[in-house]
């Protein structure tokens, strides 16, 4: 065999062994007569010694390892004399009698280290030596436990895990499909699905009652940080069940998990649920970071009308936030801000400050057009004490002004230090807009898809006033992100033909894009509903990280491409005839 014990599992007590080990060489050193490689696997690293004095020979073959070589070695575990707290096998090391080279490697284009040299772009092209790296290789042994973990807990609430197709027809809501063209059918495409959606309804029609699937998904849209154009839900589904069940039994995973995984007790209570109206007012986001407050507050009756700033007297929303401690901010730390919420990614058309000195006074970069009581009036409003550096945004569309507020808050928790990776705020967002207008298509689109249910009091305002419908629709938020969303399901057949009205489909349109499952109904669909976890969101945030790249084995850049594969990439001729494909032109 080629190893009775890993590099990771040796500790004080199996002084005397005989062992082998193998792995990859991750450093050496020499020193005097004696060379030192730390020998690398999944599970740890080792403390070899070679004496020169004991074995010339074989001390002389140690010395030309280079890193990321395979090796196998054979020795006897002994204690160390210099012993390394920081390690798990610092307590001993192995003196070598034989060992054999199973693989000699080039020197790698980055340092395996934890804290690595290599850029984005260089460890995606090498992401097999990406992984090597223990802190890359830790994030996928948590989303591991974290499967392992949700597979137990659903389980014992009596769901089955369904696979369900990934070849499935395009449909026109959401973000682009990626499409598949069909040999065998030219001239037509299958879709990768977005989501197992209409699939997993039809499973509640088939009386499965609970259904779960860990299942890729792919969307075709611009990249983010949270984003990547395949990605991993937790899709779940449940019959006969109301909002409340639903959501009590995902609080429940939720808890479980981060107990199980993360170790974090969320306690008993339950989450808090904030209305998505509610939301977007106190912060602006219909996913608000609860672990820190900074809420809104609305100044139209305090500054509209009541000073000569036409900016103020003007606008359709005037709003403001209090930064605790702030006042003493620089001019040039004050530019920086203005410019955030000034740039293109935010895009304000400026920023107002006022600070309350220690005496209480008010000083404001609109002074010259208020009455020193309406800036009193002002900082009481917001509840600012000395020290405090209020921050103003305004906007001729309360929305969006409300949006670029938000980021200022975010901004603001992450300079004050109020957004701790280790602590963790949850909540539901509920009673979301059924509906939202689309400028480039105009027309109503759906908020969250086509076949969330409105709300039972608000399906006779699908005839008069369908933008003023709630969905019955909930997402779960994390720390300001969604790391699940769902919704009860329509299960009449009527009622989703009235949506798909109301979305701008003729009969004819929505027969053919979704007949099946508008016929399927008309044989006796349970009332169901369900939730969809981002495995990949999730597991960042427990994780501890800015981006799901580093917790996905093999993930795309920003670009959508995979730089180690090389791909998208270009088809030989003879495929594209197969398909009946031809390509255009591309215009420069």
């Amino acid at each position: 065999m080629y190893r009775t014990k890993t590099c990771g599992c040796l500790r004080i007590g199996n002084v005397g062994e005989q062992v082998t080990l193998a792995g990859w060489v991750q450093r050496t050193r020499k020193m005097g007569g004696m060379t030192f490689v730390d020998l690398r696997d999944r599970y740890g690293i080792t403390q070899l010694v070679f004496n020169e004095e004991t074995d010339a020979a074989l001390c002389e073959e140690a010395n030309k390892l280079g890193r990321e070589y395979v090796v196998q070695v054979e020795g006897s575990v002994n204690e160390r004399y210099n012993k390394n707290p920081k390690m798990p096998t610092g307590d001993i090391e192995i003196i070598v009698s034989t060992m054999k080279v199973l693989n000699k490697s080039l020197t790698p284009p980055f340092t395996i280290e934890e804290n690595t040299d290599g850029g984005d772009e260089l460890r995606m092209k090498y992401r097999y030596l990406d992984l090597r790296r223990s802190n890359v290789r830790a994030n996928l042994e948590l989303r591991h436990k974290f499967c392992l973990a949700v597979r137990d807990y659903l389980d014992k609430e009596g769901f089955l895990e369904i696979e369900t197709p990934v070849l499935v027809g395009s449909t026109p809501e959401g973000a682009r499909d990626f499409i598949v063209p069909s040999r065998m059918n030219p001239g037509q495409f299958y879709a990768l699905p977005q989501s197992p959606q209409t699939l997993k309804q039809l499973l509640m029609v088939a009386g499965m009652d609970r259904y779960f699937q860990i299942v890729k998904c792919f969307r075709d849209e611009d990249l983010r940080a949270d984003r990547q154009p395949e990605f991993t839900q937790i899709d779940c589904e449940m019959s006969f069940v109301e909002q409340d069940d639903i959501i009590r039994t995902f609080e429940g995973l939720t808890k479980y998990l981060f107990k199980e995984v993360r170790g974090y007790d969320l306690g008993d209570e339950p989450f808090l649920r904030m209305p998505w109206l509610e939301a977007m007012t106190r912060f602006g986001s219909d996913k608000p970071d609860m672990r820190f407050g900074m809420e809104f507050v609305e100044l139209m009756d305090t500054l509209k009308g009541t000073g000569e700033f036409g900016v103020f007297n003007e606008a359709a929303y005037i709003g403001g936030i209090c930064a605790k401690g702030c006042a003493s901010y620089t001019r040039k730390q004050i530019d920086e801000l203005t410019d955030f919420v000034r740039s293109p990614q935010i895009g304000a058309k400026g920023l107002v400050y006022a600070r309350v000195g220690e005496d209480g006074t008010v000083k404001s970069s609109v002074d010259k057009f208020y009455q020193p009581e309406v800036l009193q009036s002002l900082a009481a409003k917001m509840q600012a004490e000395a020290g405090d550096l209020i921050l103003i945004i305004s906007g001729d569309d309360a929305m969006r002004a409300r949006k670029q507020l938000c980021e200022l808050r975010l901004l603001m928790g992450d300079r004050l230090g109020l957004r701790d990776k280790n602590k963790f705020a949850l909540l539901w967002v509920v009673d979301f807009p059924m509906f939202e207008w689309s400028d480039e298509e105009q027309r109503l689109m759906a908020m969250h898809h086509p076949f969330t249910a409105p709300k039972p009091s608000d399906i006779a305002k699908l005839d008069t006033a369908p933008a003023e419908v709630l969905a019955d629709a909930y997402d779960m938020v994390c720390n300001g992100v969604e790391v699940g969303g769902g919704s009860i399901r329509i299960h009449d057949a009527v009622l989703q033909a009235k949506i798909f009205e109301v979305l701008g489909f003729t009969p004819e349109k929505a027969q053919e894009q979704f007949g099946f499952l508008m016929n399927a109904f008309k044989f006796g669909a349970p009332p169901h509903g369900g939730l969809a976890y981002g495995l990949d969101r999730f597991v960042s945030l427990f994780a501890g990280l800015d981006s799901i790249r580093d917790c996905i084995a093999f993930p795309k850049n920003n670009s959508g491409r995979d730089v180690m594969l090389d791909a998208p990439s270009v088809v030989d001729q003879s495929q594209l005839d197969e398909l009946c494909l031809q390509l255009a032109p591309q215009k420069k």
